[in-house]
């Protein structure tokens, strides 16, 4: 299965790590098939550069990040997290309040009349 993660590189205690695509069968910073990005933690804030039309074909062709290169790629706006989801459940419970309003609003007006 082939794996979206994070190579090691850097000096020792000051890592940044490249996002590549690789076989879960490879070592860590070993062989890897290609490299879409790059994570840079130790900034501030840190660096995220992800090629993202590259990232996308290979998410299509199956291939499955592991849980922190998920979590860099929904920074980055690759894949959709949990807050897009928060912000349209937001939008609509927005809407529905507006519709209450307008209808609560045109009530009173009938009663008056």
């Amino acid at each position: 299965m082939v794996k979206i993660r994070l190579k090691r590189a850097g000096m020792k205690k000051r890592p940044c790590y490249r996002v590549v695509v690789a076989d879960e069968h490879s070592p860590r910073d070993g062989r890897f098939i290609e490299e879409i990005g790059f994570y840079d933690p130790m900034k501030q804030p840190a660096t995220i550069r992800i090629d993202a039309e590259r990232a996308k074909a290979w998410l299509a062709n199956g291939a499955q990040p592991t849980d922190t290169a998920r979590i860099l790629l929904k920074k980055a706006g690759v894949i959709a997290g949990t807050d897009a989801w928060k912000d349209a459940a937001a939008e609509v419970k927005a809407e529905v309040k507006a519709e209450v309003k307008a209808e609560v609003k045109e009530a009173q007006v009938e009663v008056q009349a």
